[in-house]
């Protein structure tokens, strides 16, 4: 970069991360514990796509056939979140331990058969979790229904996660916003434009309003938008609609746990609050980078959840939101070196990145610090999707 370049940066730092959601906070928080200096870059820090999402920490239960990889990495996020909730909650200096700064709930997941072909698969994916030596345990439809005392007669059985837990992610957006401003993390209210490439190699970026931010390292975490700062990112927006009603006077309690479904091919889930709100999602719709929220989608989550819980319609509606999740070509992250010298991935969650986040803050900051990316996250190297999209990708734009 030249002289003149550099006497109009806006500032330089060991790492610049674009984005600031929730993945690309806890990543700036880790890597500042390690003693880097780091720059964010998001007009809205800690209010993306955990704005929207219900906060399921759920490995087991979100377990689909062929992803073993993403399993391993969701147990072993899943296994650090108590102790990375409980880190946070403190270096947030928010009053209150995990539970009443984040929202961290230890309370388990309950996914449950209405008729006797949504049985069978249930009965299928308990056989797969077990040979794959997870936790666990078939109920009958009795049992579900002695758990969760309101879900529907027609509920057939079940299986209870219960190491499948939850957290808030409005909360932990703020959470890692208060921890990074307490812990150094410059936090710039801006959104990045481009990459800046100097001779190959990514040296920062620029900034919608014309600054240049400079770095040693640039972290692409910008969820769904992360292909347009680095076009070989294969990550696209995943429309959900999201409702929130309120459990409250008689329905209090109206749900102790973590519920899930698949009502008529479609996956559904509930999560209770214990502040009483009751979250249910969510739509999984190939819309770009829509965030309406349709009638249509409230009808049939509310449909759906009826099936489940006839008397959730006696609950107060009180939101409906729309958020985009960051999509891959195998629902698994993005994570470490791009194929441009100094710029790395954090992106790509899809329906995990609350989940995810305490791993890959680690896995990511360990990569900064050290240059090399832990095995853990070895399998998830962005060159893994480079044999099939290089060819229809471009080369971030370089800053003159």
């Amino acid at each position: 970069m030249s002289i003149m370049t550099r006497a109009h940066t806006a500032g330089t730092a060991d790492v610049l991360v674009l984005g600031g959601g929730i993945i690309g906070l806890a990543v700036a928080w880790r890597a500042r514990q390690r003693g880097l200096s780091v720059t964010v870059l998001d007009p809205d820090p800690g209010r993306g796509a955990n704005r929207v999402a219900a906060g399921m920490l759920a490995p087991v239960t979100e377990l689909q056939y062929g992803e073993e990889p993403l399993l391993r990495l969701g147990l072993e996020s899943n296994a650090r979140w108590a102790g990375f909730a409980a880190e946070l909650a403190e270096a947030s200096g928010l009053p209150g331990g995990p539970g009443e700064v984040l929202g961290y709930r230890a309370c388990g997941t309950l996914a449950v058969a209405l008729d006797a072909d949504d049985r069978a698969e249930l009965r299928e994916l308990h056989a797969f979790q077990l040979r794959l030596g997870l936790d666990a345990q078939w109920l009958t439809g009795r049992e579900c229904r002695r758990l969760e005392p309101m879900l529907a007669p027609s509920v057939r059985g079940g299986l209870l996660a219960a190491a499948d837990h939850q957290v808030d992610g409005r909360r932990l957006g703020a959470a890692l916003v208060a921890a990074c401003e307490r812990s150094g993390v410059r936090l710039e209210r801006v959104r990045a434009s481009r990459v800046d490439v100097r001779d190959g190699r990514a040296v920062g970026a620029v900034a919608e309003d014309g600054r240049v931010f400079a770095a040693g390292q640039t972290v692409v975490a910008a969820g769904s938008w992360s292909q347009a700062l680095c076009p070989e990112l294969p990550v696209r927006p995943v429309k959900g609609q999201v409702l929130r009603l309120r459990m409250a006077g008689p329905y209090a309690g109206f749900l102790s746990r973590n519920l899930r479904a698949v009502v008529r091919g479609v996956h559904l889930y509930l999560v209770p609050r214990e502040d009483g709100e009751l979250v249910v999602g969510a739509t999984s719709e190939e819309r770009g980078y829509d965030t309406a929220v349709t009638a249509g989608g409230v009808w049939e989550l509310l449909r759906d959840a009826h099936e489940l819980l006839p008397g959730i319609t006696e609950l107060e509606l009180v939101e409906t939101s729309a958020g985009l999740r960051p999509g891959s070509p195998d629902n698994a992250p993005l994570l470490g070196a791009t194929s441009v010298p100094g710029l790395a991935a954090a992106t790509g969650h899809h329906r995990n990145g609350v989940l995810l986040t305490p791993v890959t803050a680690d896995l990511v900051a360990s990569y900064l610090a050290e240059g090399t990316m832990p095995e853990a996250g070895a399998a998830f190297s962005p060159a893994r999707f480079s044999h099939s999209s290089s060819h229809s990708h471009r080369s971030p734009e370089v800053t003159a």
